[in-house]
């Protein structure tokens, strides 16, 4: 691993190495899933609906594996390409502001000593979708909970009609809501924080933020939520990513705290 990937382990990584490999309930099966004639999960079976209709997004999830492992193999949890750079699949990268590109250089050159993930701060909406943790979605009428694993995060996405906050007091996930076009839940997300990032290299994004998400289950096995950030502070066009989720079976959360038994903060170099 090169210096650059060594320090990014050393800064952002460095809670990960206690997570457990796996959950409670290892063995316990997954109810309702779809199941292929030698009875291996049929994954690419229709998606589930509600009562109602809708799609369903009730399960557990985690991202899509799309970096791989050096030769040598990974230092510790195989992380996707979005945890270390939300704009790797852009041409020309992310359209920074002048003032961000250079913010993201500087955080980088100070080895990602402010990075909230490496100081167990809660990692925001964008970095709850790309850590590589498990996240169980509750969908009931009205509300879309997520639970994550990582420092018993929560996220909240109202679907029963209500507008965004006008003036919120910002916060590290922000407030969202939802609708349903089609089979689509469009999502839009308000009240960040000035000071977050949205990924591990330090890419800004500030309170003058508004994301949109585009949640769609494509099969039962697989979901991909379309985001877009505009952040006119930080970046000179809004811009979107493709995010890919993949149902994890036969397993449960795990409480993951991040400052319990931490003991490597310590070693990241001083300032």
């Amino acid at each position: 691993m090169n210096n650059a990937n060594s320090a990014l382990a050393a800064a952002t990584l460095l809670t990960l190495i206690s997570a457990p490999a796996g959950a409670q309930w290892l063995s316990y099966p997954t109810a309702g899933v779809p199941r292929n004639a030698d009875g291996s999960p049929n994954l690419s079976a229709p998606a589930p609906r509600t009562s109602s209709g809708l799609p369903d997004f009730s399960g557990i999830w985690e991202p899509e594996k799309n970096r791989p492992c050096p030769p040598e193999g990974c230092d510790d949890i195989q992380v996707p390409q979005e945890f270390v750079n939300i704009g790797w699949s852009l041409k020309g990268g992310l359209p920074f502001q002048p003032w961000a590109a250079e913010l993201r250089k500087t955080r980088t050159a100070n080895l990602r000593r402010d990075d909230p993930t490496a100081h167990c701060l809660p990692i925001g909406l964008v970095g709850m979708q790309t850590a590589p943790f498990l996240k169980k979605v509750i969908q009931t009428p009205g509300l879309l909970v997520i639970i994550n694993e990582r420092d018993v995060m929560y996220r909240q996405i109202f679907t029963d009609g209500r507008p965004l906050p006008l003036d919120p007091n910002p916060s590290w996930n922000g407030y969202s809501t939802g609708r349903w076009v089609g089979d689509t839940l469009v999502v839009q997300s308000n009240g960040f924080r000035d000071d977050g990032w949205l990924d591990r290299g330090g890419s800004p994004l500030t309170a003058a933020a508004k994301i949109t998400e585009r949640f769609r289950r494509v099969n039962f096995g697989r979901m991909e939520i379309e985001v877009t950030v505009d952040d006119p502070k930080a970046y000179t066009a809004p811009w979107t990513v493709k995010l890919t989720q993949v149902i994890a079976l036969n397993t449960d959360l795990l409480d993951y705290v991040c400052l319990e038994n931490e003991k490597d903060l310590a070693h990241v170099p001083a300032k």
